[in-house]
């Protein structure tokens, strides 16, 4: 499947011109005639190269401002001409139409100006008409015509142009093309999704260029891709590159860390769920604070803090074996230290804004939700109780409630003294998650009087408030809204406990 063709004209029209000197240099010395427009006509007349204007192939002007520049026969038809068809090339002589071999052309920066905050008149004008045109219609007839709609692809361009002297073979042109519809399908998505930002339609259009793919999935036998730009979200320091399961304990554990922005605080995470928490005045203590909270799990865990890494606290880290740790960033000294184990994974998390919506595949298509957002203060609560929580305790179920909130449902957790102690995740039974928590808190020695208890979602029954109060629990955060709330609130009230309802229920799963 060879089909060599030589490459003799070529139609340069682009936004972006670095990296195109070679390029254009290389044309010129294999005879290309160029076509151009605009500022890319001034570019190549500037190197010295000859270059021929749209204007003078099309006799038309530039109109409205540079809105129209290339939408005419005489370029579409020298493009999407098929050389193989008499009827084709009969016509192109009739109407004096040249073949254009090659296109090289990208789009407006759309989603740049987008991203900047210009006015909407701004962006509208950078939803280019002409150079989508181009794109699709060089990608169409990738059997005779080579398109490039990237300046990521001038280097490729220019191998190709070197390794087969200005020829190009029918699976290159192919190859350019997928990159092509690539490009234009991407552009067209960002446009859909700026215009439909009051979600007016029912649509789902999600593009990502480029993606990384993983050593493999979950499992050792599943493939695993990674769409997204890593490097926008952390500068990666040290070790080996994620894994798909290291990816999703970092998603849970920059989802959760961004819930806790007011004091030093250090969590640690296994199979996506906090193991250890804790938030203190010095980021040391936070960390081995959290790590008392269950230093079995913590071994093979995602660390994050959200405040600089010291020296005392990469001390302690490194005692542990963990695969990643995350901060905003670190001292020179705990730096060189973390990076002396060379398959611990460290990164710098960068103030990017996280994505509101959340995408999964479900059955034979895929759900789209939005992110739960929520996260309570006091003004949220409502007192259900006689007994009134202290301020120390209102501090304590606040941070309850944040934990329970990123943790497998069903869950309860328990706290103390801004401490995760423990946490029953992933159960069938909102009892066994407590019992569940409560045999953990004991097995590695805590004193629960005094502890604090949080559930995602409401008590159906008094017995999770029963089992609580006897083990030394006497202050519960819960969502409410059971039809049995009256139980439990009866219970706390005739053993003196208190109970606070925040009204929304945190359901992960």
């Amino acid at each position: 499947m060879s089909n060599s063709k030589k490459i003799n004209s070529a139609l340069i029209s682009v936004f972006y011109k670095d990296n195109l000197e070679p390029v254009i240099k290389k044309l010129n010395e294999l005879g290309v005639t160029i076509y151009s427009t605009g500022g890319t006509l001034t570019f190549i007349e500037n190197l010295g190269a000859p270059v021929k204007s749209v204007e003078g192939l099309t006799s038309f002007p530039e109109i409205l401002g540079g809105r129209v520049k290339t939408l005419h026969p005489k370029i579409f038809g020298g493009i999407l001409g098929r050389r193989e068809l008499d009827t084709d090339v009969a016509q192109m002589e009739q109407h004096e139409i040249p073949t254009i071999d090659l296109v090289i052309v990208d789009l407006y920066p759309f989603e740049e100006t987008l991203a900047s905050g210009a006015s909407e008149e701004d962006i509208i004008e950078k939803i280019d008409i002409g150079g989508i045109s181009l794109i699709r219609a060089a990608a169409k007839n990738y059997n005779d015509v080579v398109i490039v709609s990237s300046r990521n692809d001038y280097s490729s361009l220019l191998n190709l142009l070197n390794e087969k002297n200005g020829s190009s073979d029918l699976a290159d042109r192919k190859t350019f093309a997928a990159k092509a519809f690539a490009m234009s399908s991407h552009y067209d998505s960002a446009i859909f999704n700026y215009f439909n930002t009051t979600e007016q339609l029912p649509v789902l259009k999600n593009s990502f260029n480029g993606g990384t793919v993983l050593r493999y999935g979950e499992n050792p036998h599943q493939k695993g891709v990674f769409y997204g730009d890593m490097d926008a979200m952390f500068e990666k320091l040290n070790g080996k590159e994620l894994s798909y399961n290291n990816l999703l304990d970092v998603d849970a554990a920059v989802n959760l860390m961004a819930d806790f922005t007011t004091e030093p605080t250090f969590a640690i995470l296994k199979h996506n769920n906090a193991c250890g928490v804790a938030s203190r005045a010095k980021i040391l203590d936070a960390y081995l604070d959290a790590l008392a909270g269950d230093p079995v799990s913590a071994f093979g865990g995602i660390l994050i803090s959200n405040t600089e890494i010291d020296f005392e606290t990469a001390e302690e880290i490194h005692k542990l074996f963990c695969e990643v740790v995350i901060a905003p960033s670190y001292s020179a000294t705990a730096l060189t230290l973390l990076k002396s184990k060379n398959n611990r994974i460290i990164l710098v998390q960068k103030p990017v804004a996280l994505p509101t919506k959340q995408i999964r595949t479900l059955l034979n298509g895929i759900v789209e939700q939005d992110k739960d957002s929520v996260s309570e203060t006091a003004a949220n609560l409502t007192l259900v109780t006689k007994v009134a929580p202290t301020e120390a305790q209102i501090k304590d179920l606040l941070f309850a409630n944040k934990l329970a909130k990123h943790t497998k449902s069903n869950t309860i957790v328990i706290a103390k003294n801004n401490q995760l102690i423990a946490s029953g995740t992933g159960q069938t039974s909102r009892v066994d998650a407590l019992k569940q928590a409560i045999n953990k808190a004991m097995a590695f020695g805590f004193d629960l009087k005094g502890a604090v208890m949080a559930s995602d979602a409401f008590f159906p029954f008094a017995d999770c408030v029963e089992i609580a109060h006897k083990v030394g629990i006497d202050t519960v955060i819960q969502p409410g809204g059971s039809i049995k709330d009256k139980d439990s609130i009866e219970y706390c009230d005739a053993k003196g406990m208190s109970m606070v309802f925040t009204g929304t229920r945190h359901f992960k799963h």
